[in-house]
């Protein structure tokens, strides 16, 4: 996670995500090379970031990972209501750093190859809460949960994983994307109707009111550059 700074003139502060993290580095960097304006970013699960804002965190722009979280700052009157909107669709797999060990249609989960199942906290994490309900649909969930690996957010689940800790688990399909390590692993792309929505909204608070570089970074991220590299970056696009 990086430390809150305080924004001054010309500084967008953003809240976002851990899933989103890899991606929105990209925004970043394209951002700034066409603006003059520079992006801080604090990384965590989306219940963490929230109550963060709640107890008065200096941040600009909220990046969920889930619709709830912005919806409630819009109607607590921390963010600016007509700001919201989706900016991406997350899709969750399955995913083991070992090239072999996932089949294409998740039956590795009914047999006895994986011993530890990394999830993120589905308390705070939408692609945690996600992962449980997949479990949930399966009928599985009492089976793992005596070997769950859970990380505080989608981001550190996914190096639980990479590091060998645990065998397989629950990520963002964007993370695997980025994944570079001399092999891509072995992963299901768990179907849509396993799980709720992972529809993640972007809402501007309102200490950005009269924030132009935080208007301005919101427009690209709604821009056909902007939607092609999150598109591009592993997620369906509203």
């Amino acid at each position: 996670m990086v430390t809150p700074l305080p924004a001054g003139a010309g500084e967008v502060h953003v809240a976002v995500a851990a899933n989103f993290l890899s991606t929105v580095k990209v925004l970043i960097r394209r951002f700034e090379s066409d603006h003059k304006g520079r992006v801080l970013l604090s990384a965590g699960s989306t219940g963490k970031l929230y109550a963060q804002i709640m107890h008065g965190a200096p941040y600009d722009l909220f990046l969920a990972a889930d619709s709830r979280r912005p919806r409630l700052l819009a109607e607590n009157g921390n963010g600016i209501a007509d700001s919201r909107f989706t900016y991406a669709l997350g899709q969750l797999v399955l995913w083991s750093r070992k090239p072999d060990l996932v089949d294409g249609h998740g039956r590795v989960l009914h047999g006895d190859a994986v011993q530890r199942l990394a999830i993120a906290n589905p308390k705070t994490a939408p692609y945690g809460a996600a992962a449980r309900q997949v479990l949930q649909h399966l009928k599985l969930w009492k089976r793992y949960r005596g070997r769950i690996v859970r990380g505080d957010n989608v981001g550190q689940t996914f190096e639980f994983i990479a590091s060998g800790n645990a065998d397989a688990g629950f990520v963002a399909l964007s993370q695997v994307k980025r994944y570079r390590s001399g092999h891509s692993g072995s992963l299901w792309q768990v179907p849509a109707d396993l799980h709720d929505p992972i529809e993640q909204q972007a809402i501007l608070l309102t200490r950005a009111r009269g924030n132009a570089t935080a208007r301005a970074f919101v427009a690209f991220l709604r821009s056909d550059a902007g939607r092609r590299i999150i598109r591009d970056s592993g997620y369906r696009l509203p």
